[in-house]
């Protein structure tokens, strides 16, 4: 009956016949209506696959398929369980993951190649009579034509292209950027390579292959705290998720766990019915804050004042009013803390110095290898000093030795803590301690006491080789008075009760941060008590926001400290849990050989984004915090006073920070004429740079021949999220329209850098070439030159881990990749392909020169014990001593292609390795060619193992690492055996036949296999717990001292107040000016604020915020947060469109007036991106801006340090992060909201 019928006939009986005694009906309505919900949730197939998205939630998800078409996605629920007595990882995800197939088929989807049309007319011009190097030579020869395309950038103008002229205008600019400039002017820029390794590993092959330069991530983030290295020579090395079941006390630092962690806060939740307190630091009233007994909210920005109060209490009470035997016990075995420093004097005052080594006594205390870098102890039972063992000199040159065994010479000792007792001092002198506290500005608290602090401190004197005679004390000792703790010593500044107003005391931290002492005390108090009765079960999990500060480490060693001193680094449910993203490349020793093209060529290029970006985008130019400001009055005499970027310079050519580009000249060029010379190109080098007649490119960042050319972005939105100084970027890198209203040095009259070369005019427009390679229409991809479309994560091939589970599993595709989008594995092996068809054009069979800092994990973090700078005339340049390493490498660049697809010799010839060890793969190598078969083809590439397709690539890394190849894991635990003298091979043994393949793990995640490449296990036993194998299996930390590193001795440590931690106030970058701040000089109502980029809940993890079920939820657009009593001052109620800037730049959005914000501050979750909503900013007259319009990123010395134990370079590990959050911003009402919607250019871009 139609549907017609039926409602004319509604009051009409539909009764066909009852049943269960009248309880029942069957009637005669019609139901077809019910086959629109069925076809809705049909589907022919159900595929796994994850999403690549930095979340840290790595979930494992079911993509329903119906017709070709991906319908929607739910939660998998299969994972392996976890173990008696632990609730299970399920559920795993959240309402953002389920939004996420959205994008497939959405209008903001990147269908085509597209080229920006007035590149694409140029090109279309050149090329029919040129081949194509010859082309873009001549586009790049005409000042015109290049400006014709990179002034537009940013203003629409897309037309769509094929494949094949796409990649043929990418190969064409690559080949020629390598023969004009040097191919390490071809950059990639692609983060967090655990959420999709085979996608990032196709880009920085490609790169490696070629030459080019691969930038770094984790620092530029700002997720990489340089505390971790510091402390434990490991970066962020965390435990697992389930572990915070085990913790009797749980602090969340800055840690929005049910907005961030959604997929894992059921295990904060389940650990709170078991009984386990918790507490929460946090400046705004967060989702955490309320689930957790006791809310502590300090001003943002410091942390490090709160943590170094609870330090204060918890020596107090439980290493000096009473010794808690745990904790003096974890101490002495696992901590820096017995090791004797040597005290130096200045104009009449003395300070802590270099740690004492084997090298400064008669006989280097029987130490031949290495004595310079043993460090030294009390032994207790001789009262002789001994060289314990583990400290770094035992690592390299020798074996048996390196281990946390309580030995010094063979012999067992208990090395001694402190020199408080009578007959263990000679003397109490006064040591001075640098105070920062008294140089807050702006709203931050100035609590002022003297510069300087004198506290008093139990010393010996003792004779050293050279005749000399030092002071000497324990860190034990030198730490306690750091913390201003009075142990009957006598002096001013310390303190017996915590109500005194001394520096680190709990009344002293209530006036700087706000929280009250009494919360600050009971806090300290249940931390400590709780590992003392549990053996270190109190875990402190942080947030990435204490690390966007510029003294972001003295938040992070506060923290450490706590947990050092409470034993809790190590034990199961205790321990540092830093959570920023997917930062755990689980297998990462099978990845790298794929990554960077280690079974073809070694060293990669690798460079740290921070110092590169920085450069780059003349942020130097405009840098108003000079290294005075930030220098510890206790600092040694020296040309302290100089720019950030001479720092960086500095670091550079000592070999302590990689540089890019790395030599003025090209390298090509280079290595002919040392050729020519006759000589090894380290000596041709190191002689034409002593000469002058070499330059390095960091020294004059501003000349064409330095400047990046070609430019790669994929898997990132960098001009939409993370570009800190974003429209420092448009206007220097890229050229184009830009909200930059600051003047840099030279207009302003400001002192200029020493050693970076001046020009009065800063270039604009840096870059020749800009591809982006995405899904999705992000901004970055509005402001790139060619934009090639990709496979999202439900249309390719991949593997996936995170930080908070131990699985490794699958993305796939569950559909071919709509419209003419390609996995990024094919995008990249079509680019090389091109390439290798155009290159012989120009270039064919090099020799290429790497420069090569002195890395961590390698001999090379023994270069340097003492820094001397050759250029000042302090040392000869020595390559790999005193400078960067200088190395020949080949490039086939004629067969590029063959080695793109094909598993290189070297893997064979040299084996594969990490963090220091090295091992045998010819078996694995072998297994691969059966897996993937073998290269028939004639060429470089013939009878090795086929890398065709993404399953092939994943496949290279799952056989190569330990972690899911356990004859691997063996052979690494087996080679980890030589250097401690210690077994550990018990670790892996019972996974010695485990092999995890692609196919395993789309059938179920699979658990990885225990490495040495990590400091916790996978076992029956305990949860994953970062340090517990340096624990329970004595293998030390990779720091100066193979211990827990409290101290830092280096130089520049000293230099800038940072041996011992401080609380350091957020640092002054003068961008708030009376020219630019003209609502104060009209009177207009306005106020200024300290500018927050939290983590957010309506986008998916940092990125994604154009997902409109995403956008429904929230405004539909930019939206910032502001107290109500913020909002009163300005004029301003909830939903007013407001402006937000300073002299870096303005953003537009709506104002969220929140009760649960703190006063003084304005969060902007990031990365709202000004594509959506977005209308144009009255003070710039261009669109809005991004969260980053008004930062601007600047450097800290003490991240640029190198060739010093754990203080050396290495890719993602240590060096210079981009942090942003010193910075305030004017906010206001918008007088007019102009939507800006007419055309940007005036005639219509089109190819021709």
């Amino acid at each position: 009956m139609s549907h017609l019928l039926d409602r004319l006939n509604f009051f009409r009986s539909k009764e066909l016949e009852q049943f269960s005694d009248g309880w029942g009906q069957t009637t005669s309505e019609n139901r077809d209506w019910e086959d629109s919900y069925r076809n809705r949730w049909r589907h022919d197939k159900i595929v796994r696959s994850t999403h690549g998205v930095n979340c840290t939630g790595s979930c494992s998800w079911k993509i329903y398929v119906k017709s070709g078409i991906v319908t929607w996605e739910t939660q998998q629920t299969d994972y392996p369980r976890t173990r008696a007595g632990l609730p299970n990882h399920e559920p795993r995800g959240c309402a953002r993951g389920a939004s996420y197939s959205w994008y497939l088929y959405s209008a903001n989807r990147v269908k085509n190649p597209l080229i920006r049309g007035s590149l694409m007319r140029a090109w279309r011009k050149m090329r029919p009579t040129m081949t194509p190097v010859a082309a873009w030579a001549a586009i790049q020869g005409d000042p015109l034509l290049r400006a014709s395309y990179t002034k537009t950038r940013g203003k629409g103008g897309f037309v769509r292209a094929s494949w094949d002229e796409a990649t043929e205008i990418i190969a064409a600019a690559n080949a020629y950027t390598a023969k004009s400039y040097g191919p390490d002017r071809v950059f990639g820029f692609s983060p967090i390579p655990a959420m999709s390794m085979v996608s990032y590993a196709a880009g920085s092959r490609y790169l490696s292959l070629l030459g080019g330069t691969c930038m770094s991530f984790y620092d530029w983030y700002c997720d990489l705290p340089p505390a971790s290295p510091q402390t434990w020579g490991e970066q962020t090395d965390v435990p697992e998720s389930a572990d915070w079941y085990n913790a009797g006390f749980l602090m969340l630092w800055g840690s929005n766990v049910p907005q961030t962690r959604t997929p894992d806060a059921h295990f904060y939740t389940e650990v709170r019915y078991r009984g386990t307190k918790s507490a929460v630091v946090s400046p705004d009233y967060s989702e955490a804050a309320k689930f957790g007994d006791i809310w502590l909210n300090p001003q943002a920005g410091t942390d490090a004042a709160l943590a170094m109060a609870m330090g204060h209490v918890i020596l107090r009470e439980y290493h000096l009013d009473r010794q808690a035997a745990y904790f003096e016990d974890y101490a002495r075995k696992y901590t820096d803390m017995p090791m004797l420093v040597r005290l130096d004097e200045s104009d009449g005052h003395l300070v802590p110095g270099r740690m004492l080594r084997a090298e400064d006594f008669d006989g280097q205390l029987g130490e031949t290898n290495n004595p310079d870098w043993k460090t030294v102890a009390y032994d207790e039972a001789s009262g002789q000093i001994v060289a314990p063992n583990g400290s770094i000199g035992f690592r390299w040159g020798e074996e048996g030795k390196w281990n946390l065994e309580q030995k010094a010479s063979g012999t067992e000792g208990s090395f001694r803590l402190s020199q408080i007792l009578d007959g263990h001092h000679d003397q109490i002198v006064g040591v001075d301690f640098p105070y920062f506290g008294g140089v807050a500005t702006g709203d931050f608290v100035k609590c002022e006491h003297p510069e300087v602090l004198t506290r008093n401190i139990p010393v010996r004197r003792i004779q050293l080789a050279d005749g000399s005679t030092v002071l000497v004390a324990t860190v034990f000792d030198l730490f306690c008075a750091n913390y201003g703790l009075d142990r009957g010593l006598g002096g001013t500044w310390v303190s017996k009760d915590y109500d005194d107003d001394c520096p680190y005391t709990p009344a002293w931290a209530e006036k700087i941060t706000g929280v009250a002492r009494e919360k600050i005390i009971a806090v300290a108090r249940e931390f400590a008590s709780n590992a003392e009765k549990t053996k270190g079960k109190s875990m402190v999990i942080l947030g990435a926001g204490l690390n966007h500060w510029y003294h972001m480490d003295m938040a992070y060693r506060g923290i450490i400290n706590m947990l050092v001193m409470c034993g809790c680094i190590g034990q199961e449910g205790g321990g540092w849990s830093h959570y920023v993203g997917q930062e755990k490349l689980r297998p990462q020793t099978g990845w790298q050989p794929l990554a960077f093209a280690l079974d073809w060529s070694r060293p990669p290029r690798n460079m740290n984004s921070t110092s590169a970006w920085y450069a780059h985008t003349d942020q130097w130019r405009y840098e108003t915090l000079r290294a005075g400001e930030i220098l510890s009055p206790t600092a040694p005499k020296g040309d302290w006073d100089i720019s950030l970027i001479d720092y960086n310079i500095r670091a550079e050519r000592m070999g302590w920070l990689p540089s890019a580009p790395q030599l003025k000249t090209n390298p090509l060029e280079v290595a002919k004429a040392a050729k020519a010379s006759g000589k090894a190109i380290p000596t041709y080098v190191a002689e034409q740079l002593t000469s002058g007649a070499l330059q390095m490119s960091c020294e004059d960042p501003d000349a064409p021949e330095n400047w990046p050319r070609n430019l790669f972005i994929w898997r990132s939105n960098l001009l939409g999220s993370s570009g800190k100084g974003h429209e420092y970027f448009l206007k220097h890198l890229l050229g184009t329209d830009h909200g930059v209203m600051g003047k840099d040095l030279g207009e302003e009259g400001g002192v200029k850098p020493v050693e970076a070369v001046w020009h009065d005019e800063a270039p604009k427009g840096k870059l020749d070439l800009l591809v982006t390679i995405d899904f999705r229409m992000s901004t970055t991809c509005v402001y790139s030159d060619i934009v090639l479309p990709t496979a999202s994560w439900y249309e390719k091939d991949d593997l996936n881990t995170s930080d908070m589970h131990p699985f490794i599993h699958p993305l796939q595709a569950a559909v071919d990749p709509a419209y003419e989008s390609k996995s990024d594995w094919e995008i990249f092996k079509a680019i090389a392909r091109k390439f290798s068809e155009v290159a012989p054009e120009v270039l064919g069979v090099e020799t290429d020169i790497v420069q090569l800092p002195l890395l961590h994990d390698t001999p090379g973090e023994l270069a340097q014990a003492h820094v001397q700078d050759w250029k000042k005339g302090e040392c000869d340049l020595i390559p790999g001593r005193t400078a960067p390493n200088y190395i020949a490498v080949e490039r086939d660049y004629p067969n590029l292609y063959k080695k793109f697809t094909s598993v290189g010799p070297l893997l064979e010839k040299l084996g594969n390795g990490g963090k220091g060890i090295n091992w045998d793969t010819k078996v694995e190598v072998g297994h691969l060619r059966d897996l993937n078969g073998v290269v028939l083809d004639e060429g470089v590439s013939k009878g090795h193992a086929k890398l065709e397709t993404a399953i092939d690539a994943a496949e290279m890394i799952l056989m190569l690492a330990p972690e899911t190849n356990g004859e691997v894991a063996v052979k690494a635990w087996e080679e980890l055996e030589k250097p401690t003298g210690r077994h550990h091979a018990h670790l892996a043994e019972g996974a010695h036949h485990t092999k995890i393949r692609f196919r395993d793990i789309a059938a179920q995640p699979r658990k990885i296999i225990s490495s040495p490449t990590w400091s916790g296990i996978e076992s029956e036993e305990v949860c994953y717990n970062a340090g517990y194998t340096n624990v329970h299996e004595l293998i030390p930390w990779r720091t100066l001292t193979g211990r827990q590193q409290l101290y830092q001795d280096h130089l520049w440590m000293r230099a800038f107040g940072e041996g011992f931690v401080s609380y350091r106030p957020p640092v002054d970058l003068k961008t708030i000016t009376k020219a630019i701040n003209n609502d104060a000089a009209e009177g207009s109502p306005h106020v200024v604020l300290n500018f927050i980029t939290p983590h957010q809940k309506w986008g998916i993890h940092s990125t994604y915020t154009d997902n409109l079920l995403m956008l429904t939820l929230n405004r539909g657009g930019p939206v910032v947060w502001m107290s109500e009593l913020d909002a009163q001052k300005a004029g301003l109620v909830d939903n007013d469109w407001v402006e937000a800037y300073n002299i870096n730049g303005a953003l537009t959005a709506r104002v969220v007036v929140s009760q649960r914000i703190k006063q003084g501050t304005l969060f902007m979750y990031h990365a709202q991106e000004k594509i959506i909503n977005t209308p144009g900013s009255e003070k710039t007259g261009h669109r809005g801006g991004i969260h980053n319009s008004v930062t601007r990123t600047t450097l800290k010395p003490t991240h640029m340090i190198g060739g010093y134990a754990q203080l050396s370079y290495g890719f993602n590990y240590y060096g210079t992060v981009g942090s942003n959050r010193d910075e305030f911003v004017i906010v206001r009402k918008m007088k007019k909201v102009d939507w800006l919607d007419t055309p940007a250019t005036q005639k219509l871009e089109a190819a021709e």
